[in-house]
């Protein structure tokens, strides 16, 4: 009896730590997506760089995120999920460094690249870990939820952090914040992580990836660059042209691979269309809007990069708070109410954030920013759990990622396309308030849109699968509503 209270007691040990680890991990990776926010002024300050080199420093980050993240999953399944999880964590930590002693925007963009390329394989080696180490569901559930809430944290503490470290040090401390982390995670890591795999994983899709990869890259180096170099140029309409080959020969061998990375059967179930497309224009509007933020409060309103960041909390608070509860919420009422409420929200903050201006008190901008957040809040786990309610069972695992890497698809089009309707409206003899004001009522626009596209069409669709039993998203924004597939769509 005691030997088997001791074995219990070392299981609970074993997977607190395991617990432990793979929520610094994610923290790490998702404070990485908002503290860059709040340097970028100070960036752009240092680094003598213009609009189009700070896309570049957040459209590389996430580009790598986007496309890789399915294939890191498979790779962690396939070679070993601490083997991956570590590696993403060394990958990541030294890229880190790399970037804060980075001599130039050049090199930063590099060190951004490698930030990305270990995310994508840390972040899904995470969830991995700590879904085998949890064989009972309903413990798989617990935990998972405890390693989404705790590592969204980081979501929150961004733009506060990135605020005080970069008033205090410069832009190059927000990276080297992530090294003590790292270190940890490593020493520890090689000592207490269990190593696991999955046998029969499919193969990587290595020509999916490097065909999709080109593809979004060569159109957000189109849009990113079309407003500097002039959008009628060759190398811009040449560079539009190559995104569309990529784009089709992606789909020719996708279409044709007995294991895609991106199984295009699935957007016949029209639940599942619709429920992407959302979430890119989600991932669009959010992550576009959001790269515009601190330079509003610091150009336009005078702000300090520290007060910028304070300022900008009411939208990451807000969706800290919200997000747990829009699964429920997707439960009891359908996804289609929640979703175009949401989107509905969003879009009337965004288009609020429109008019703002220079002499526009804070009191009269946070609640903008707390309403956008909460819309967001409310749409980002329900669209995925209508992704995977349209699949079956089996594919409930690969419908969370897809829906995760959708959102990221439309984060890096969102920086790159309203960056380019800022610098455009600049170019035209407009101020750069101006601009951002178009910027935000053109996303504004575009999500109240797709609100009411998304409600007529989730009216419409029925999934034609019964309830699957996902296995949660490597996004934690996503795992609230992966326990809540079961719901019907309404």
């Amino acid at each position: 009896m005691a030997a088997s209270h001791a074995t219990a007691a070392g299981s609970r040990a074993h997977r607190a730590v395991l617990l432990t680890l793979t929520c610094l991990g994610q923290f790490m990776v998702l404070l990485d997506n908002t503290i860059v926010g709040a340097a970028l002024p100070d960036m752009q300050h240092r680094l003598h760089t213009q609009l189009t080199g700070l896309q570049w420093i957040v459209d590389a980050y996430v580009l790598l995120v986007a496309m890789l993240l399915l294939s890191g999953g498979i790779f962690a399944d396939r070679f070993g999920r601490k083997r991956v999880y570590l590696s993403g964590v060394a990958v990541f930590t030294a890229a880190s460094v790399l970037c804060s002693l980075a001599p130039s925007l050049g090199w930063l963009v590099a060190g951004r690249v490698l930030q990305g390329i270990g995310a994508a394989a840390l972040s899904p080696a995470s969830l991995a870990l700590l879904a085998a180490a949890h064989p009972v569901p309903h413990e798989r559930v617990r935990a998972i939820g405890l390693w989404a809430g705790l590592s969204g944290i980081g979501l929150a503490a961004g733009p506060v952090a990135g605020g005080v470290l970069t008033e205090m040090f410069g832009w190059p401390a927000i990276f080297l914040v992530n090294l003590p982390i790292g270190v940890l995670l490593l020493l520890t890591g090689v000592r207490h992580l269990s190593e696991s795999r999955n046998p029969s994983a499919p193969a990587i899709d290595i020509p999916g990836t490097v065909l999709s990869v080109l593809a979004v890259g060569a159109l957000t180096y189109a849009l990113i660059e079309g407003g500097a170099r002039g959008w009628t140029s060759p190398l811009i309409l040449g560079s539009f042209t190559a995104a569309v080959i990529l784009l089709a020969a992606f789909v020719a061998v996708e279409a044709r691979r007995p294991a895609p990375m991106l199984p295009l059967r699935l957007f016949g179930q029209r639940l599942f269309t619709v429920s992407n497309t959302a979430m890119v224009v989600v991932g669009f509007a959010l992550m576009g809007s959001s790269f515009f933020f601190s330079q509003f409060f610091v150009y336009v309103q005078g702000s300090t990069i520290l007060r910028a960041g304070l300022q900008t909390l009411p939208l990451t608070l807000a969706m800290v708070i919200v997000s747990p509860y829009a699964g429920r919420l997707a439960a009891r009422h359908g996804y289609r109410i929640v979703v175009t409420t949401g989107l509905a929200l969003a879009g009337l903050g965004l288009l609020t954030l429109g008019t703002v201006h220079a002499d526009t008190g804070y009191p009269n901008v946070w609640w903008r920013l707390a309403v956008t957040g909460t819309g967001f809040a409310l749409t980002l786990s329900p669209l995925t759990g209508a992704a995977i309610q349209a699949v079956s069972p089996q594919q409930g695992g690969l419908a969370s990622g897809i829906s995760s890497t959708t959102r990221q698809i439309g984060a890096v089009l969102g920086v790159a396309a309203l960056g380019a309707i800022v610098r455009t409206r600049q170019s035209g003899g407009a101020s750069f308030e101006n601009g951002l004001n178009s910027a935000f009522t053109a996303a504004g626009a575009i999500t109240l849109v797709t609100a009411a596209l998304t409600g007529l069409w989730l009216t419409r669709s029925q999934p034609t699968q019964g309830p699957p039993t996902p296995r949660p998203s490597t996004d934690p924004d996503a795992v609230t509503t992966s326990n809540q597939a079961s719901t019907n769509s309404r």
